[in-house]
């Protein structure tokens, strides 16, 4: 496969990000006008009810700052899941989302965790660490950006500032590193030069043919 056909960018590589950006922008809404607190369906570790925030928590925040503060990050580490690894984001994202709301319920103190910033930290870690393991030159210039853009986020997988989940955060973080070793997706076919065929032969080569054994430049005369 090559690049042109495995990299695609339509209406379907955006369409997730900006269902998930609705989808908490409404409940917000929602909450807000009329007079609703949707908290208790977060996280609640200690408490078997408190599993329901596994599938409820990332679209429940507290206030616009923390609604905003996960939205562009949001908006685009889904597009990136989406445009990179197309063939494996939905499973990335439903058992991210699983396994992250899980390990916070166990992990985590006995209060309500919110919000989407589990989820911001889980695909962080994802691109990172699988673009690293493919090996594949766009997938590793992704890693780059995401660590120069999210890379101080890593702080806040320690229990550094009240107020905030870091449970959460340690959670997505470590399951997003989990899901880039057990994913599996076909990459696009990596460009191969000629002198990296196996039938390579150096002397017919127009090239190499400049240059004598010692590696001294050769003029050749126009009918070679």
């Amino acid at each position: 496969m090559k690049d042109s056909q495995y990299f695609k960018f339509d209406i379907y590589t955006v369409l997730p990000a900006l269902v998930f950006i609705i989808l908490i922008w409404l409940v917000y809404t929602i909450e807000v006008k009329y007079h609703f607190n949707f908290t208790n369906l977060g996280i609640r570790p200690g408490k078997w009810s408190g599993l329901k925030g596994v599938i409820f928590s990332p679209f429940i925040h507290a206030d616009l700052g923390h609604l905003w503060s996960n939205t562009l990050p949001s908006l685009v580490l889904v597009t990136a899941l989406s445009y990179f690894y197309r063939s494996i984001s939905f499973k990335v994202l439903c058992l991210g989302l699983i396994f992250s709301g899980l390990m916070t319920w166990i992990i985590g103190r006995p209060s309500y965790h919110i919000g989407a910033s589990g989820l911001i930290y889980l695909l962080a870690s994802f691109l990172f660490f699988k673009g690293v393991f493919t090996k594949h030159y766009r997938m590793l210039a992704l890693s780059f950006v995401v660590t120069f853009f999210y890379g101080s986020m890593v702080w806040y997988v320690l229990p550094l500032k009240t107020g905030i989940s870091w449970e959460g955060h340690l959670s997505g973080g470590v399951v997003g590193i989990i899901l880039a070793i057990v994913t599996k997706n076909k990459l696009p076919e990596k460009m191969k030069y000629q002198w990296e065929n196996p039938d390579f032969n150096i002397d017919d080569d127009p090239f190499m043919r400049q240059f004598d054994e010692n590696g001294n430049f050769i003029e050749l005369d126009e009918e070679e």
